[in-house]
């Protein structure tokens, strides 16, 4: 599944989910453009690690995924797309009623708005090169819901809709586009919550693991950010040319309850 000469762009992909996923493009040869909204020494040096890792282009861009304009402006500052990866997401848990209106807003810009703007960019980038790959990063509750997250729910399920559309709309071109639908994933933004679960909960690590944090996902694992990076690997494949507008769950048998 070799990636070489292809130019990708992973939305939130300083860390955790996205950066797991812009490593594994760039194992398989793929030129990235990393993102996020901060614009720190250590970011750019994140590139440049990864670039010195795998022999690849590697640069990073800061901007603003609740701004369309900026989101647009990714796209056109990366000076090229082949493959276009949509993984910027943020989170709010509350009751609805008691929902944060600017929490709301924000979630349903960063993490559906987002992928209009970005994936409307990068379209024509890609009828240029003649061949392209949008992947979106849903989540499992983009195809079920859970309580307290009526921003989030919202926001992935309008994700793998719009999926459906633009795969509809390229149908007859050498464009995919695709939505992946992870579980719970092993970031370090998890890995910190889990000394605080174990306290809460008065258990061991891995009893509060299968029993608390994973209690809705059947495997009682959780998924890896290389694994998700592997999914997405595969989806820009050739093997995976005629797989378009369908979503690709990654959670352990969650949606399959």
């Amino acid at each position: 599944m070799s990636l070489k000469g292809k130019t990708a762009i992973v939305t939130g992909s300083n860390s955790g989910i996205g950066l797991g996923i812009a490593r594994e493009m760039a194992r398989a040869g793929a030129d990235v453009v990393l993102n996020s909204f901060t614009d720190r020494n250590e970011d750019h040096a994140l590139a440049a690690e990864i670039s010195a890792e795998f022999g690849v282009s590697a640069r990073y861009v800061a901007a603003d995924m609740s701004d369309g304009a900026q989101c647009r402006q990714l796209i056109e500052t990366a000076g090229g797309c082949d493959i276009l990866v949509n993984n910027a997401g943020i989170q709010h848990v509350a009751p609805i009623d008691a929902f944060p209106v600017e929490k709301w807003d924000a979630i349903i810009a960063i993490n559906m708005n987002s992928a209009f703007h970005t994936t409307a960019a990068a379209l024509p980038h890609m009828r240029q090169r003649g061949w392209g790959r949008v992947v979106n990063i849903a989540s499992a509750h983009g195809l079920t819901a859970s309580p307290f997250k009526a921003a989030y729910v919202a926001a992935k399920h309008g994700v793998v809709g719009m999926t459906k559309t633009v795969a509809l709309e390229t149908a007859e071109e050498p464009i995919t586009c695709n939505a992946i639908c992870p579980g719970y994933v092993l970031t370090p933004l998890v890995e910190a919550q889990i000394p605080d679960t174990m306290e809460k909960y008065n258990m061991g690590r891995e009893e509060v693991i299968k029993k608390v944090m994973l209690e809705r996902q059947p495997s009682r694992e959780f998924a890896t950010v290389e694994q998700l990076g592997g999914t997405v690997n595969f989806l820009c494949s050739d093997a995976a040319a005629q797989i378009t507008g369908t979503t690709l769950s990654v959670d352990g048998g969650w949606t399959a309850l």
